[in-house]
């Protein structure tokens, strides 16, 4: 098979090299997927740029971990049925060598998720990361059904996924972005408000919810943690995916008065039935009319060095994803 793969880490054109490796088999309980769009999210970039330190789990990485295209080959112990059902699938590159940015991937069949005949491969190959880190941000202080929920860059990959999940759960749901261009990317979300991230928000947010917010979605948490407190209710919660800083100072004391809730999120450590669970979430909010994604890049492989490049600096908003 055709693949792209790194066996040291650094920039994208120095490390990915793309080749031919053996076709893989699937395991006991694992599917094989014959991949037509790989999804590149940030935390594939810095694996293969060492951002934390942690070097090489692997002598050799294919990378990136969401990714779809259509199951061809099933392990001993999976029904013969799935072969040819169009899917996508999340961690094929979590604690694993070998991800979707290749013509052929296998993952476990809990890592798995059926994409209806009407939603787009490359939507398919962008759900994964950013949809699970978005379902257990809006879910992990509680149901929030009937409750306002602020989304902290509502217009980012996995703000987007988390207003339009929160108003799925039957939230009211008000987003930040950081302009007014990004505004209708947070609307098409779901958001029922959209505010910019400037010094007016706060006021602004209180006057929309007066009570407090019950909620924060947040994505930068050294740079909003004293406005997210002061809009918090009593008894809120903040669930953070992100920072600007990796050594943040907190508002100690207003946050124990208000006894918030702090929930930090990594997701390639949630539960497995955690993710499943969003995976399902996140099928039901695109049957229930959720246009996903704008795809701004289509790379084929040969250019994933590119590809990584425009992740790494965005000319514009917007998902890239390979194409095979």
């Amino acid at each position: 098979m055709r693949a792209a793969w790194y066996e040291k880490q650094g920039s994208a054109r120095e490390v990915l090299i793309v080749g031919e490796m053996p076709d893989p088999n699937p395991a006991p309980g694992e599917v094989r997927i014959r991949i037509a769009a790989s999804g590149i999210n940030p935390g594939d970039v810095k694996k293969r740029q060492n951002t934390f330190g942690y070097g090489m789990a692997y002598p050799r990485v294919i990378p990136h971990s969401d990714g779809a295209g259509r199951v061809d080959r099933v392990g001993s112990g999976v029904s013969s049925e799935w072969i040819g059902r169009s899917v996508w699938c999340f961690g094929a590159q979590s604690y694993r060598p070998f991800g979707t940015a290749a013509e052929f991937t296998v993952v476990p069949m809990d890592q798995v998720a059926p994409l209806a005949e009407n939603v787009s491969l490359d939507q398919g190959a962008c759900l994964g990361i950013p949809g699970i880190t978005a379902h257990q941000a809006v879910h992990v202080g509680g149901a929030v059904r009937g409750r306002t929920v602020l989304v902290q860059g509502a217009a980012g990959a996995v703000g987007q996924c988390a207003v339009q999940l929160a108003r799925f759960a039957g939230a009211r749901v008000i987003g930040t972005v950081r302009s007014s261009s990004e505004e209708a990317t947070a609307r098409s979300a779901g958001a029922h408000e959209v505010l910019r991230n400037d010094q007016e928000m706060k006021e602004r947010v209180t006057a929309l919810a007066p009570q407090g917010i019950d909620h924060i979605v947040e994505v930068a948490f050294a740079a909003n943690i004293e406005v997210d407190v002061e809009l918090l209710g009593m008894g809120g919660s903040i669930a953070t995916y992100a920072t600007d800083s990796e050594s943040p100072k907190i508002p100690f004391w207003q946050m124990v008065f208000k006894n918030i809730r702090l929930f930090f999120l990594g997701s390639d450590d949630f539960a497995k039935e955690t993710k499943m669970s969003a995976a399902r979430d996140l099928n039901g909010a695109l049957a229930a009319g959720w246009s996903g994604f704008e795809i701004t890049e289509r790379v084929p492989l040969t250019d994933i060095a590119r590809a990584h490049e425009l992740v790494e600096h965005p000319p514009r908003p917007g998902r890239v994803v390979i194409t095979l």
